[in-house]
């Protein structure tokens, strides 16, 4: 699918990163004339995903992630969150709700949550390497627009 337009942010990995990276994709999503519920499902899925990264790529030391937002044919929104830390030993297990690798008040639900409001969900990690989390949304084209 074409690329239609696309952004790139880079940021250390502090908690507070996370609202910024939730509010830059729904900013970034409202070109494409989103509904408040399609733009609290973004916001919700981007804030997961830069948590994981947050909490359990760097658990120890500050890192590196980069979000890639972009806009593609057929008013889909694609949303990259790649870092470069501990990576995920096994991606499926990681996947299965209620697993997590934090501490006890880790719920292990950020991967289903994010799966349950985008169309799409892909995870690639290597242990040593990092993680790439890749999600996309159509975006209704309501009548009008």
């Amino acid at each position: 699918m074409k690329i239609e337009n696309q952004v790139t942010l880079e940021f250390p990995s502090r908690s507070a990163n996370e609202g910024f990276a939730r509010t830059a994709a729904a900013c970034f999503a409202a070109q494409l004339d989103p509904t408040l519920e399609e733009v609290n499902d973004i916001k919700t899925a981007v804030s997961e995903a830069v948590t994981n990264a947050i909490v359990h790529a760097y658990p120890e030391t500050l890192g590196r992630i980069v979000l890639k937002l972009r806009i593609r044919e057929g008013h889909a929104l694609e949303m990259i969150v790649r870092d470069w830390g501990v990576g995920i030993d096994d991606v499926d297990k990681a996947r299965t709700p209620l697993f997590t690798t934090g501490s006890e008040e880790r719920s292990g639900m950020g991967f289903t949550i994010m799966e349950s409001f985008m169309d799409t969900l892909k995870v690639r990690s290597a242990p040593g390497k990092g993680t790439t989390v890749t999600m996309v949304r159509k975006i209704a084209c309501r009548a009008g627009r």
